[in-house]
């Protein structure tokens, strides 16, 4: 405890006793020092399980794109021989990541589908009352796709009425 020895008035201590501060906080280090290590063995061992996937009927589903160019042959991703995208190669869209399309069967497909979509829905006004039933777009670019072939299909899609557009990444792992 301290004590003040002041000769006037008596006034009291404004300092603030960090005593109990501290013993809080080496308390709290200490149960972090044992609850980590518990807590990241808990996690290596998580199984998630497998099951079965059921295509949801009242889930709109997004729409998956993928922008890559033919090789440097001329020959696109799906045929054999297929050596990788090339930059100066010519642009190739697949829709729903199967569909090859040229840039007008892209947005006549993307504003049948988005049609349709809004169509079951009720109509414009009810879809936007509940935006998580607004699709979005999943663009997947190769990475030699040339920015003109990504900016082609992004216009054309928006163009078609979809509001959100997004890229799909691998992850890659820290370091590598």
């Amino acid at each position: 405890m301290a004590i003040s020895m002041s000769g006037g008035a008596e006034t009291p201590m404004s300092d603030i006793n960090t005593t109990p501060l501290v013993d809080v906080m080496l308390v709290l280090l200490i149960i972090f020092l044992i609850a980590v290590p518990v807590a990241i063995q808990t996690i290596e061992k998580l199984e998630i399980p497998v099951m079965e996937s059921i295509e949801s009927k009242d889930k709109v589903e997004n729409l998956l794109l993928t922008v890559s160019t033919t090789d440097a042959s001329g020959r696109s991703a799906g045929e054999p021989g297929f050596e990788g995208a090339s930059r100066n190669g010519e642009c190739r869209i697949y829709f729903n990541n199967i569909t090859p399309v040229t840039s007008e069967e892209l947005y006549d497909q993307a504003f049948a589908r988005l049609d349709a979509i809004v169509t079951a829905a009720g109509g414009p006004e009810a879809i936007m009352e509940d935006p998580e039933r607004i699709p979005q777009v999943h663009i997947r670019g190769d990475v030699n796709a040339p920015w003109r072939c990504v900016a082609g299909a992004i216009y054309n899609v928006q163009a078609s009425g979809y509001p959100t557009v997004g890229f799909i990444s691998n992850p890659v792992e820290p370091g590598i």
